[in-house]
């Protein structure tokens, strides 16, 4: 038996229980024995129990229904999004970029608004004047591709779209910087072909040449 010794003590008991749900000890689904079994298992309070129950409960590990117990919900912790983000591969930023992206510019050509699509264009404008510096290239470009994601009117989209734009933004700087080219006018055809395609509501062509072209990146990687 594995027993908490250190301060803070729920924290300890919290990972001690997260520990023997990762080592399968309870299966999802499957319900915690009580407090006054579980206290002197990991030597400490009840209390102490309970507050690291909280814990595990605040990260989706576990549940509590109101006079039926606490159950397994999830079988580990999921890791903080930005550190896995930060950590990602290029090619792995630009796979999520597809499935982002694709979906949103569909989106985009049935749900914008009059007011979207002037923002759009208008981004769209900025991006074709910003070819030679790289960093304002590179953000302008992001700030077109958000400006889609806006006009899908999916919050659940821009979140993860707002997500690994950090990391999108460096890869995407030192890819430039490695090729030696950027911002060419066949690039800027493509982003104008997205723009007609979501202002004539063409989700369809939208959605394509949003594929087309980022899977384009992936070929510029030699992967």
């Amino acid at each position: 038996m594995t027993v908490v010794r250190r301060e803070p003590l729920a924290d300890q008991a919290a990972e001690l229980l997260l520990e023997r749900i990762r080592s399968g000890e309870w299966p999802l689904g499957a319900k915690l024995p009580g407090e006054t079994t579980l206290a002197p298992q990991l030597g400490v309070g009840r209390s102490t129990v309970r507050e690291a129950i909280r814990q595990l409960a605040g990260r989706g590990i576990l549940t509590t229904r109101q006079g039926a117990g606490v159950f397994v919900t999830a079988l580990d912790a999921p890791e903080n999004w930005t550190r896995t983000v930060a950590r990602a591969d290029i090619l792995a930023v630009i796979e999520a970029r597809i499935a982002v992206e694709v979906e949103a510019s569909a989106l985009a050509a049935a749900r914008r608004t009059p007011a979207e699509l002037r923002a759009l264009k208008k981004s769209l404008r900025e991006r074709e004047t910003h070819r030679t510096a790289i960093e304002e290239h590179v953000d302008t470009d992001i700030v077109f591709h958000r400006t889609i994601v806006i006009a899908a009117h999916n919050p659940i989209l821009l979140d993860l779209f707002d997500g690994f734009t950090p990391r999108n933004r460096h890869a995407m700087i030192e890819m430039l910087r490695t090729r030696g080219t950027h911002g060419d006018d066949a690039d800027h055809d493509t982003h104008r072909r997205i723009y007609d395609a979501i202002a004539d509501r063409d989700g369809v062509t939208a959605a394509a040449v949003t594929r087309d072209h980022l899977s384009s990146l992936t070929t510029a990687l030699g992967r």
